[in-house]
């Protein structure tokens, strides 16, 4: 078993204060790491109390002042390293991705890790190009760091969530306190050790697990804390808007999506609905942009179902651990319950089983892949998020229609248009109410924003988008012409 007892709070690693400070004897409480994929625990860490985060908040202040006026080229070297360290121990990030919330290891080591790498490319790639001074109408406008960041990241892509909210907010000169997911904690102790191999000043970075009640609320609240970054379910979003709003701190947020995938008359249907299907199930179905409503011709239907089906096929749970797997368990217990709720519900209202649905008993927390056609927009299942392996076919009479189906929903957060022209598909793409659009099964761009509408969040995050959430904008008036275009 892994066992963390420590936490990184102004550079040293320290022993955790526990409930009462006071109290010498004061036992700090702990999170077990669950293996979902056999019910075993796997590792143990400390909750971070109220007085631990107070502590690693104010290490943060204290190291802002210095850390916010070093030059932007130089705090993009310091990320740079950050890359490099997490290349180094690639494989041993993987291997723990895959122990926490049993994403297989081939999707640990190809998309896990490759999209954590690609994330703090294009951030150093940004923060070397970033003008972070510009002349406005005779004003000097400037752009400078914002504060002290409480980063908090998800679960189902532990590593991406880490490297896009930490290596932004160090790029734009902020100085970070990180509480990780208390399901997938240990990789964050990794990523906390690359950070200090790779120079960062003491402060600039903490670490501080634990769960929300307690240690997340304490982050969020603090008065010394001027941003607040969280990726998470909208219901842990509106409380942590709640918590910030007392304080008035500026606040990202990236939450859940229910996204609408397009299939327009003339896609090519047999390259289409594998794609499709295996947007909906890799990673368990535990991707907030996964594209879980499926919207058909009417007359294409049976087509596509019998192509979903043969799709299916090729999705059989198995061991994480096993390179061959391509589909693991749910993160938890928890998450497999819900997903099968969703799936009774799903059933009892009516939808058309087309594949699964049968429960999966044992200590592992699988889901057996499950597609239902004959969906309906009132359907619990076409309205809520599910995340998990889970598709709803949907069939539409006009592309009108098509679009009304997939903007009639609180999320906004991601879509999809298959079409054999590419302007055919740009068009419906503008009439998508939601934060990213691809086109014909692109995947991620992580230089371009993500973020969503609606309920699906607040802000963006990739590149320099996710950059300019960590900056504030000063306007300086008054100087002479030559100073005011950042001449001397």
């Amino acid at each position: 078993m892994i066992q963390r007892d420590d936490l990184l709070i102004g550079g040293a690693w320290i022993a955790p204060r526990g409930d009462d400070a006071s109290d010498a004897l004061a036992t700090p409480h702990t999170l077990d790491v669950v293996d979902p994929a056999t019910g075993q625990v796997a590792g143990r860490v400390p909750i971070a109390s109220a007085e631990d985060v107070d502590a690693a908040v104010r290490a943060a202040a204290a190291a802002f002042p210095s850390w916010s006026q070093v030059p932007m080229a130089e705090r993009a070297a310091l990320v740079e390293r950050i890359r490099a360290g997490v290349e180094e121990r690639r494989e041993e990030l993987a291997g723990l991705l895959t122990l926490q919330m049993g994403t297989p290891i081939t999707f640990a080591r190809q998309a896990q890790l490759g999209v954590a790498l690609a994330d703090l490319d294009e951030i150093v790639k940004a923060g070397r190009e970033y003008a972070a001074e510009e002349s406005v109408g005779g004003a000097l406008v400037l752009r400078e760091p914002a504060g002290v960041v409480a980063a908090i990241t998800p679960w189902n892509f532990p590593l991406h969530q880490i490297a896009l909210k930490v290596g932004a907010a160090l790029v734009a000169g902020c100085t970070v306190v990180l509480k990780p997911s208390e399901l997938t904690p240990l990789d964050a102790y990794v990523f906390a050790e690359i950070v200090q191999a790779a120079g960062a000043p003491p402060g600039v970075f903490n670490l501080v697990p634990g769960d929300g009640p307690v240690t997340g609320e304490a982050l969020v609240a603090h008065p010394l804390v001027d941003v607040v970054t969280l990726t998470g379910s909208v219901r842990a979003g509106a409380r942590v808007a709640e918590l910030a709003a007392r304080t008035i701190k500026k606040v990202t947020l990236e939450l859940g999506g229910k996204s609408a995938g397009i299939v327009l008359d003339d896609a090519d249907l047999a390259s289409v609905v594998p794609q499709a299907v295996g947007g909906c199930f890799a990673n368990a179905g535990q991707i907030c942009a996964a594209l879980t409503r499926l919207l058909v011709p009417e007359h294409l239907l049976e087509e596509v179902e019998r192509l979903a089906v043969s799709a299916a096929s090729g999705w059989v749970p198995g061991p994480p651990s096993d390179p061959a797997t391509r589909l693991g368990p749910q993160a938890s217990r928890r998450q497999q319950r819900v997903v099968q709720d969703y799936i009774s519900a799903g059933i009892a209202e009516g939808a058309r089983l087309l594949v699964g649905g049968t429960p999966i008993e044992g200590p592992g927390a699988y889901v057996t892949p499950t597609i239902f056609s004959g969906v309906r927009p009132e359907m619990t299942i076409a309205r809520e998020e599910i995340f998990g392996p889970v598709l709803s076919i949907m069939s539409y009479a006009t592309e009108d229609e098509a679009v009304a189906i997939a903007n009639d929903s609180e999320y906004g957060l991601s879509g999809g248009v298959w079409s054999a022209d590419p302007a055919r598909a740009l068009a419906v793409a503008r009439r998508l109410r939601t934060g990213m659009v691809s086109v014909n099964g692109a995947g991620l761009n992580v230089a371009a924003p993500f973020g969503g509408y609606k309920r699906s969040g607040v802000g963006r995050e990739c590149g320099r988008y996710g950059i300019e959430e960590f900056l504030e904008v000063k306007s300086v008036v008054g100087l002479p012409e030559g100073m005011a275009r950042g001449v001397a």
